[in-house]
């Protein structure tokens, strides 16, 4: 497993930073099952929190836990692309090691409004990560896959031409209540013209190379 911390100020140690819900993310618990087990004793494959499918070979979510991991199996993923600034929880990088799946880490911090500054330097370089298909199928995720996630899915989706109404649309179905004009703004304003000459569509095989 290779670990890319990318961007700038990727964490301070001892500071203590907040995620969209205001709660300290050191207290983010893992799960102390593995894999739910259903009544005949067979295991259950659990979705991370708001897992979607983005496009071929891109999947979004909340920040996994270990009850996950055999959900995420199945993925065949060879990258995952973190979007909170602290550092990997241990259980979830021994995960990424004995899988063989890259760690790209983009530190954007999780505010509530007004207090909300997305850089948009790290939304581009993480789009690049996304862009490239040789890091498919990767998964994006923040905590909680509705803030940062959503920016970034939504970016993703101006340069794939859709509509912003459209955009805005998805965006909302995973924030819901906490939907935020700030990060709609954001993704209206997001200037995709550095990105075009990358692809935008994707077709993958599920097989690791």
């Amino acid at each position: 497993m290779k670990i890319e911390n990318c961007g700038r100020d990727m964490w301070k140690e001892n500071e203590i930073s907040f995620d969209e819900d205001l709660e300290v993310i050191h207290e983010y618990k893992i799960s102390s099952t593995v894999a739910e087990i259903d009544r005949d004793g067979e295991e259950l494959f659990v979705p991370p929190l708001n897992f979607a499918m983005v496009d071929n070979g891109v999947f979004r979510s909340g920040f996994p836990d270990t009850a996950n991991f055999s959900f995420l199996q199945t993925l065949g993923l060879r990258s995952i692309i973190c979007l909170c600034p602290e550092p990997y929880p241990e259980p979830n990088t021994e995960f990424l090691k004995s899988n063989g799946i890259r760690l790209f880490q983009f530190g954007i911090e999780g505010y509530k409004e007004p207090f909300v500054n997305i850089p948009e330097d790290m939304i581009c370089e993480a789009l690049k990560v996304v862009l490239d298909v040789r890091n498919h199928p990767v998964l994006i995720h923040c905590k909680r896959g509705k803030h940062r996630t959503g920016c970034m899915v939504g970016c993703l989706r101006k340069l794939q031409r859709w509509c912003l109404s459209s955009v805005f649309d998805e965006y909302q179905r995973y924030a819901a209540a906490k939907a935020r004009v700030s990060d709609q703004r954001f993704m209206e304003l997001f200037d995709v013209s550095s990105l075009k000459h990358l692809p935008s569509s994707f077709s993958y095989s599920t097989q690791k190379r």
